[in-house]
C-alpha cells in the first residue's frame, strides 16, 4: 500500500466542534483502557486548549483525516500536541508521515519536540519510532521529548 498524500491546511476557530468529536471519538479506547473516559471533561479541556492559530488540520484528497497542533514554547522548543486521526486513517501510514514532515521541520531550525502521550496509548510505540524519550510521567501522562537531527 502506497502512502498517503497529505496537505496541511490552517485550522480555524469553527473547527472546534468537529475536532473535539474527533478527539472524543479517537481518545475514548484509550481512556477507557485506563478507567478514564470522561467525555464532558475531554471536551472542555478541548474546547480551553484548542488554538486555531497553532493546529493544521491533516487533508487527504479533499477529506480532513485529523489535525495536529505544532508551535514554539521556547526558544528552540516545538510543541505537538492534539495529533488526531480519524479511525479510517490509522494504520495506513499517514500518521508517520505527518509526524515525519513535523520533525523535519524541527530539524530544519534545530528545535527539540516536546510531547505528551496518554499512558497505554498506541500511539506511543509511534514516537518510541521516531527518537522520542521519556522524560515524565504522571497517573494519566507520559511526556516525551526527541532533540533535533543534525
Amino acid at each position: 500500500m502506497s502512502d498517503p498524500v497529505f496537505a496541511f491546511a490552517p485550522a480555524q476557530a469553527s473547527d472546534l466542534e468537529a475536532l473535539t468529536e474527533l478527539r472524543l471519538e479517537v481518545m475514548a479506547e484509550s481512556f477507557n483502557r485506563i478507567g478514564r473516559f470522561n467525555p464532558e471533561r475531554a471536551r472542555t479541556w478541548f474546547a480551553e486548549t484548542y488554538r486555531p492559530q497553532t493546529t493544521r488540520l491533516i487533508a487527504v484528497a479533499g477529506e480532513t483525516a485529523g489535525c495536529v497542533a505544532f508551535y514554539e514554547t521556547a526558544p528552540g522548543v516545538l510543541k505537538l500536541e492534539h495529533f488526531y486521526l480519524q479511525p479510517h486513517w490509522q494504520g495506513r501510514g499517514l500518521g508517520a508521515r505527518v509526524l515525519d514532515t513535523l520533525l523535519a521541520e524541527a530539524d530544519a531550525v534545530g528545535a527539540r519536540v516536546q510531547l505528551t502521550v496518554l499512558r497505554e496509548s498506541d500511539a506511543k510505540r509511534l514516537y518510541d519510532r521516531r527518537g522520542f524519550v521519556v522524560t515524565g510521567r504522571d497517573d494519566l501522562d507520559v511526556y516525551m521529548e526527541r532533540a533535533p537531527v543534525a
